[in-house]
């Protein structure tokens, strides 16, 4: 028998290759990664920020684009020869980006304040990050039904909700909360919902959750930080909640006792990472 040539081993060789390939691209594959990520400060904020545009925004700009297109090919229409009817595309492009203009400076506020509230969140994350360092577990946005927990601390000290409140301040006068435990004024006001009764609501519904899980009576601390303002507390008012700046944080959790044992710390970190990623799977799910 002659030996094969150059040229058979190449198509021997090529013929091979291809049902290698093929059964590659028949066989069912998934993804490696098996739990969805953690996720980050600011998420829900950044995602009701983009809901924002998808909802109220994009549409009308996407109407006026086109029909400004529209009203652009009839005015070439008309100086080139063709029957125009510039007029007419030309009015409803204008109303449309009327419509547009209007809407955007009535949600211009809005998103103004969901893009700070994004980046007040995304700063106190970053800063509460730096606890790792000194035995804390660190999770942002804890999604519930209808509500999110900006942050959730696990260390030596216990189990506390951080809820993050990204105001504006002032531009003259110093930026001044006032807190006796259980009203909260800022520069003189009531806001208009209570941080103190969503916070405490936010620490019975992880306590809830934790013990539900673990089996564990774990108690959980609510605190609420207010970005670059100045707390004034009256005395005994941070026994049930904390209000702080949050660079005050680390020293308050440096004069608390060691409530937690490392199994606790670990115990509860493992079950509330596992709900955030089944959470975060039923939500890719809808």
């Amino acid at each position: 028998m002659d030996a094969p040539n150059k040229t058979d081993l190449r198509t021997m060789r090529l013929r091979q290759w291809n049902a290698k390939r093929d059964v590659k691209m028949t066989t069912p594959t998934k993804s490696p990664i098996t739990d969805k990520p953690l996720r980050v400060p600011g998420q829900s904020l950044e995602e009701e920020q983009r809901k924002l545009y998808e909802d109220k925004l994009e549409t009308p700009l996407l109407l006026a684009s086109c029909f400004l297109m529209f009203a652009g090919m009839e005015w070439l229409r008309y100086y080139v020869g063709f029957p125009p009817r510039p007029i007419l595309f030309t009015s409803v492009a204008l109303l449309l980006i009327a419509f547009f203009v209007w809407r955007l400076l009535r949600l211009l506020p809005q998103y103004r304040a969901l893009r700070q509230g994004v980046e007040g969140e995304r700063a106190v994350g970053q800063f509460l990050e730096r606890l790792r360092e000194k035995g804390y577990h660190v999770f942002h946005d804890l999604i519930g039904s209808g509500f999110n927990v900006d942050h959730v601390l696990i260390g030596p000290a216990g189990i506390f909700t951080v809820e993050t409140k990204t105001r504006s301040k002032p531009l003259r006068g110093e930026p001044l909360i006032k807190f006796d435990g259980n009203q909260l004024t800022i520069m003189g006001r009531e806001p208009d919902r209570n941080p103190i009764v969503q916070a405490r609501a936010q620490a019975a519904w992880l306590k809830s959750l934790l013990v539900e899980s673990t089996g564990r009576p774990l108690n959980v601390f609510p605190v609420v930080v207010y970005p670059g303002w100045f707390i004034e507390q009256s005395a005994g008012s941070l026994r049930s909640i904390w209000v702080l700046e949050p660079k005050a944080l680390p020293k308050f959790l440096e004069n608390e006792p060691n409530r937690l044992t490392p199994e606790d710390v670990r115990l509860a970190s493992y079950h509330l990472s596992r709900f955030i990623r089944a959470n975060e799977r039923d939500r890719s799910a809808r």
